[in-house]
């Protein structure tokens, strides 16, 4: 267990040190809410009603934007491999890099969407729904993603490979995260089911994402 934390510890400062790659996350992501409202005009009602979908579109393409890095600098200096031969299997490193990505990249996303929230006029009630949709939504983003890194970490344009390999699986956090927030309140019962299918599928990435980008890891590193 030792070495899994020190591993997490280290992708996280590693993370922070380099602050490249969350500052263009997040700034991203607070140019896609700011342009929102300017293509669609005044219309504070209209703004709050679709501001759920872009909250989520806009967290999960900033998110992807540090994905294909994930593996990438750890296969150039050499680290990959030692971390190979190392005593922890590539599935506990697959799930050491997903977890310091989501600590390092999704949490600051998360910390600034009652912001963007703000921008796109949603109602004060959703802040709450919207924190926890993302907080439980978010490591299914991580560590579904880390596949996608894996399997395209010797490819030319690795972030476009991501974006078309992964998209289609990170619908239904998508559509289930816009759910959430949709309901508006805790109180609501439209929330409770899709939370906790964001649960669900969240769990089921921590156990299978893993297992899947550590498969890909070991093919890579055999070519």
């Amino acid at each position: 267990m030792r070495p899994f934390c020190q591993l997490v510890r280290r992708e996280i400062l590693l993370a922070w040190r380099d602050g490249a790659a969350i500052g263009v996350a997040l700034g991203f992501y607070l140019i896609v809410v700011t342009l929102v409202p300017l293509g669609v005009g005044p219309d504070l009602k209209l703004l709050a009603r679709i501001a759920p979908g872009i909250l989520w579109i806009g967290l999960l393409l900033a998110a992807l934007l540090s994905l294909p890095r994930m593996f990438e600098t750890d296969l150039e200096d050499g680290s990959l491999d030692i971390l190979a031969s190392g005593s922890l299997p590539l599935e506990a490193v697959a799930a050491a890099k997903s977890a310091a990505h989501w600590v390092s990249s999704a949490i600051p996303l998360a910390a600034l969407s009652p912001l963007a929230a703000l921008l796109l006029n949603l109602d004060a009630e959703a802040y709450p729904v919207l924190l926890a949709s993302v907080g439980v939504g978010t490591p299914a983003i991580s560590f579904i993603g880390s596949v996608g890194a894996a399997l395209t970490l010797r490819a030319r344009r690795a972030g476009v490979l991501v974006a078309l390999l992964m998209l289609p699986l990170f619908v239904p956090t998508l559509l289930f995260g816009i759910e959430a927030v949709t309901a508006g309140s805790i109180a609501a019962p439209e929330f409770w089911p899709a939370f906790l299918i964001l649960c669900a599928i969240s769990l089921a990435t921590l156990v299978l994402g893993p297992v899947a980008a550590g498969a890909a890891i070991r093919l890579q590193l055999q070519e």
